[in-house]
């Protein structure tokens, strides 16, 4: 059965309990920054499987990941593209998703990503402490694919149901909306899809134009 724990009055023991079945391969639903995500670690066997068939969501939308310091996502990329270290120390933490080419050692399954990783920074302290505790944690809104995603947890329990072993409580979402994705993997960087980071604080803090995809 699922379980609600709040991070404003049990936090240590909710991350702690959080962290132990996403390591069993289980979902949590974990606060973030814009929106609720749910959450799978994407190197335990299924667990992000589990994500796609909840969610109902097509594996031609490869899953992001969520890491809580620059370096760690530099460890999961290939190669890292010009302008990806601006665009991170301009806006991580925070509301920007950047795709990069990702490394080919990865044993994984994040959908079909063509050899690309969306990589964020939330800007959510409890969900910052919770991936330095697991490692980078693949995580998507908290919905039903083509719906919106609740800003209220018994919200977003009432659409997921019990295939969440645990959400953790971190009150209203605050913001309405995803993030800004920027893909730096093609050959122009492009705006995938803009959110509360607009195109003009992209193209400053990169120092050049850029294409929608």
């Amino acid at each position: 059965m699922s379980e609600i724990l709040s991070l404003a009055t049990e936090r240590d023991e909710a991350l702690a309990r959080a962290r132990d079945a996403l390591r069993a391969g289980e979902l949590v639903v974990v606060p973030t920054d814009t929106v609720y995500g749910v959450a799978a670690d994407p190197f335990a066997p299924g667990a992000t499987a589990k994500i796609f068939t909840l969610k109902n969501r097509a594996r031609s939308l490869p899953l992001p990941v969520l890491i809580s310091r620059p370096r760690q996502a530099w460890a999961l990329c290939d190669s890292v593209p010009p302008g990806a270290a601006e665009l991170a120390g301009a806006f991580w933490p925070g509301a920007l998703t950047i795709v990069m080419p990702q490394t080919p050692d990865l044993d994984w399954d994040l959908g079909e990503n063509v050899g690309t990783i969306a990589l964020r920074m939330p800007d959510h302290a409890d969900t910052l402490e919770l991936i330095e505790m697991t490692g980078p944690l693949a995580v998507t809104s908290a919905n039903l694919s083509g719906e919106p995603t609740p800003p209220e947890l018994e919200q977003v329990r009432a659409r997921l149901g019990e295939d969440v072993a645990i959400y953790l409580d971190g009150g209203p979402s605050k913001a309405a909306e995803g993030s800004t994705i920027v893909d730096l993997a093609r050959r122009r960087p492009a705006i995938v899809r803009e959110g509360p980071i607009g195109r003009d604080a992209i193209e400053r803090a990169i120092g050049a134009r850029i294409g929608r995809a």
